[in-house]
């Protein structure tokens, strides 16, 4: 009898809110069509992970932030990524094991049994870590290292703050995101990031094997 990954795997569960910042126009064709909406097809995101609850096994995971810095020279799919995860000095070891082994998919489970064959981590770095969570208007901020502000759509005659959703029923990252516009930069491990007015989605994940 085959024994599959996910009777043999540590498991594991995370829920919390997701801030997505990419070099995409804002909605992000990645989400429908696979491939980047960027000017040169390539796909660049700063996502942050504030997780309230979740558990690897014995290790909480509760109340910690994760971020992933990922530099894709095509779509996802088409791999050649280089990934740095950022998290708080106070983040344990035995916490960053566990985070490694989710994001890198080693313990299967979506989105990350997918995402994490597309690119190679070249580096992790600690850092304070500020969320102001505001809505379509929140910021994520790290020191030393980077930042990333969002902003709601705009109507295009009125300028009025102009609220939009991307629905997936059958999305493997967010079934529900609220699109605006984010302009973030980072600097962290070897990789350079620096948009503005590109894609921003903030949305509630909910993550296991």
């Amino acid at each position: 009898m085959t024994t599959t990954m996910a009777e043999t795997s540590t498991r594991w569960s995370i829920t919390g809110v997701g801030y997505e910042f990419c070099n995409c126009a804002p909605g992000c064709t990645c989400n429908f069509s696979g491939f980047p909406s960027s000017p040169d097809g390539s796909c660049k995101a700063l996502v942050a992970n504030v997780i309230s609850e979740g558990r690897c096994g014995d290790v909480d995971l509760s109340g910690v932030t994760a971020i992933a810095v990922v530099d894709w020279p095509h779509a996802i799919h088409d791999g050649g990524g280089r990934a740095v995860f950022i998290v708080p000095p106070e983040t344990t070891e035995e916490q960053i094991g566990a985070l490694s082994q989710i994001y890198t998919g080693a313990l299967g489970g979506d989105p990350w049994a997918i995402l994490g064959t597309t690119f190679e981590v070249v580096g992790l770095a600690k850092a304070p870590i500020t969320i102001v969570a505001n809505g379509i208007e929140s910021s994520v901020t790290v020191e030393g290292l980077g930042s990333g502000q969002g902003r709601s759509l705009r109507n295009p005659v009125t300028n009025e703050p102009h609220e939009a959703h991307i629905t997936l029923p059958d999305g493997f990252i967010w079934k529900d995101g609220y699109c605006g516009v984010g302009t973030f930069e980072v600097a962290a491990e070897g990789i350079s990031l620096n948009y503005a007015n590109t894609n921003w989605i903030l949305y509630d994940f909910d993550w296991h094997n």
